[in-house]
């Protein structure tokens, strides 16, 4: 009796030995994409045992996200999750979090850091070098290797808006697309309303252009409902986008938006939870984890119909 009493006893401490507490920072809570990144997150900790997550929005703030961290800190979380809204923030919330003693992973944005990240640290995102490369690719297919471009880019400070648009126009220098230019481009901040104000602009100029760019798939739906609004004939117009949201595939499902990259959000999501947990229990992981980008069209936009949901 006393041997089962014993058993019984390590089994409930053994139990209670994994309850952690993982607090999450999120860029900003009225994107799609992290939406999804975020849900991503929380469905992962819901399927493991003793884990618990605290959300925070840091609307954009690089300084509120500090101060977010800063709070994860002083209320002894065991494990943090950051999806940046500044890559040049992030060695600070790095070495914050690194002395407390409590792991760091970085989700979807890539930390400046991110080559030199401790051992108690992780980037768990998708090679961005990937996902403008086969989205102007495509473009370029669909044009036949030549045509001008108007590229709609995310936030001048932010690592993936620069590699997307660096990946168009290293695209547009290679020998099958070098018919191809780049009319102008500027940040509408991964925002549909911002897009469809520039889409209008761009259109009061009267310059003729055969393909809209844009860094992610709300800008592409703002140019789009910008163009419609205007009589543009949609079926003239090449458009692309990245992120395959449920919002884009409608896009494409209607006949508006010709191509975007799926950038597994849930993957990410659940893979950056099973790292901060991991670490948190002193297990060794990858400092980073690529999760790979694909190209959907629509003869294959079925496949992804509901993956980002």
């Amino acid at each position: 009796m006393k041997h089962l009493l014993s058993a019984a006893v390590l089994a409930l401490f053994a139990g209670s030995a994994h309850a952690e507490n993982v607090g999450i920072t999120i860029a900003r809570s009225d994107s799609a994409f992290l939406t999804i990144l975020r849900n991503g997150m929380q469905d992962q900790a819901a399927k493991l045992d003793g884990v618990t997550v605290q959300v925070e929005d840091a609307q954009n703030d690089t300084s509120r996200q500090l101060d977010q961290v800063q709070n994860f800190v002083s209320s002894g979380v065991d494990a943090i999750i950051v999806v940046a809204v500044d890559g040049d923030s992030t060695p600070a919330l790095t070495k914050m979090a690194t002395d407390a003693g409590i792991p760091i992973v970085y989700a979807n944005h890539p930390p400046a850091d991110v080559d030199k990240l401790p051992e108690t640290a992780a980037f768990v995102g998708s090679n961005e070098i990937d996902s403008g490369t086969l989205e102007t690719k495509e473009v370029c297919r669909l044009l036949g290797g030549k045509g001008a471009a108007y590229v709609l880019m995310g936030p001048l400070n932010n690592h993936s808006s620069l590699t997307r648009t660096k990946d168009i126009h290293d695209v547009i220098a290679t020998d099958e697309c070098k018919g191809m230019s780049v009319i102008e481009e500027q940040s509408a901040n991964w925002d549909r309303l911002e897009a469809a104000n520039i889409m209008t602009n761009w259109l009061s100029t009267g310059r003729e252009f055969n393909a809209i760019i844009a860094n992610n798939d709300e800008m592409a739906i703002g140019a789009i409902q910008a163009m419609k609004a205007a009589g543009v004939d949609m079926s003239k117009v090449v458009v692309g986008g990245i992120d395959a949201t449920p919002d884009g595939l409608a896009a494409m499902a209607a006949g508006d938006l010709d191509v975007t990259v799926f950038q597994n959000a849930i993957a990410q999501g659940a893979a950056a939870m099973d790292a901060a947990v991991a670490l948190s229990r002193d297990q060794k992981t990858a400092r980073q984890i690529w999760v790979p980008f694909e190209l959907v069209t629509p003869e294959n936009m079925k496949d992804y119909a509901t993956a980002n949901q």
